[in-house]
């Protein structure tokens, strides 16, 4: 397809060749090898499709056996079960690499390896793990969470519709689950579902779904989004829908506890992709800015576009310190322990942090490249229209605020220290 604006021959090799990431000191040579590898194959692979799936909002479904096959599915699950067996900051720093080259693959894959097979390893029993997290690793099987509804938001548990009711050794499912990522080529998803309306917060339940075949599931329809196009989103709807107790995710009524367990993880998890944007969109503008003249001179010899850049490497090296931080501290909480305290403030300030520095790195990256940034298929628009939604999905930027200053109010800024 041809573009309103090309870069020069020069310029496109440098944009898709492997840059070396900064040498952080505090991640090993071994993560910042990581890091370099996996950009140089998601930049050679999934950024050329990046486009296209904007353009046409088309899922590649090639994608994810090749992501499988090279070991890129099951990043945290154990070789046991076909996963790479990574801790969460290896693994993040692989989520944050494909969000660069590519953020619609990048949000499918963490709703797909994260949200869905990374839940069903902590939570699952050892035949749910042996019947579903293979083929998820595999990438012949794509996941999903079943979790937002039409008339919930930030009180995703009080306002939960859904209901599944029990019979015998079965669950009757009714009810529409709503912008699920993943949702029209889901083949499993992790459900959540009222099993005893009357105790609220204490009668949600988790589901494992198998969405092929299944009477009474049918796909809603698809989401027409502003960004993150080419990642399928839909309503999902449960009409009659059986279910068996073995299709149950850990302990009936027990399902809240592995939502908000599954939450801080996921918030660091899309917390570090996001920051994959940031940079992708700051190293845009600064290509741009050294190509594009105007007075007879680049435009990055001049003050104001100095600024700008000089900004949005500040608040993206700041938000992804902070993301390490926070998924270093997922490699040591202990089961049952994520949805509250430290890691839950935590993950909360990290994905706070994420979305200013990649608000700031597209709004000043369109900015730098002017009257082209407005046009809808460059890359940097593209980008532009995905950050939105960080600031609304995995819990509103203003309950993440509510988490901190509660967290702060109770126990203090170095409560993991014991000081006050």
């Amino acid at each position: 397809m041809l573009r309103l604006h090309t870069f020069t021959k020069q310029t496109q090799h440098l944009l898709r060749q492997h840059f070396s990431t900064a040498p952080f000191g505090h991640l090993t040579p071994d993560q910042v090898a990581l890091k370099d590898a996996s950009r140089a194959y998601f930049m050679n692979t999934l950024n050329p499709l990046f486009m296209d799936m904007d353009d046409t909002d088309v899922f590649p479904d090639q994608v994810w056996p090749a992501l499988g096959e090279q070991g890129y599915m099951g990043l945290t699950i154990p070789p046991k079960y076909g996963g790479a067996g990574l801790d969460y900051l290896s693994a993040g720093l692989i989520a944050e690499e494909m969000h660069y080259a590519n953020a619609s693959l990048g949000i499918s894959h963490s709703a797909h390896d994260n949200l869905c097979a990374n839940n069903i390893y902590l939570n699952g029993t050892e035949e749910q793990r042996s019947k579903y997290l293979p083929n998820l690793c595999k990438g012949t099987a794509i996941g999903a969470l079943g979790m937002s509804e039409p008339g919930a938001g930030s009180d995703a548990i009080g306002s939960m519709a859904m209901r599944a009711v029990k019979d015998g050794d079965r669950y009757i499912l009714n009810g529409t689950k709503m912008w699920i990522t993943n949702g029209p080529v889901a083949d499993v998803i992790l459900l959540y579902a009222k099993t005893n309306p009357e105790q609220n917060t204490q009668g949600v339940s988790a589901f494992l779904i198998e969405t092929k075949n299944l009477p009474g599931f049918s796909v809603g329809k698809k989401q027409n989004k502003m960004g993150f196009r080419g990642s399928p989103q839909s309503e999902l709807i449960f009409e009659d829908c059986i279910v068996h107790r073995k299709d149950l995710l850990g302990q009936e009524n027990q399902g809240v506890k592995i939502m908000m367990s599954g939450l801080d993880l996921e918030r660091c998890w899309v917390a570090v992709g996001t920051t994959g944007v940031a940079e992708r969109a700051l190293d845009l503008a600064l290509v741009y800015a050294k190509e594009r003249t105007q007075f007879q001179q680049p435009i990055c010899n001049f003050q104001l576009i100095q600024d700008k850049l000089a900004r949005m490497y500040t608040a993206l090296t700041s938000a992804q310190l902070l993301c390490y931080k926070a998924l270093e501290a997922c490699n040591h909480v202990e089961r049952g322990e994520s949805g509250r305290g430290e890691i839950h403030k935590l993950s909360a300030s990290a994905f706070m942090a994420a979305c200013y520095a990649v608000k700031v790195c597209c709004d000043e990256g369109v900015q730098i490249f002017g009257g082209m940034g407005y046009m809808r298929d460059m890359e940097i628009n593209a980008l532009y229209r995905t950050i939105k939604t960080s600031e609304i999905a995995g819990g509103s930027m203003e309950i993440r605020k509510l988490i901190v200053a509660k967290e702060l109010l109770e126990h203090g800024i170095h409560a993991h220290h014991g000081r006050s």
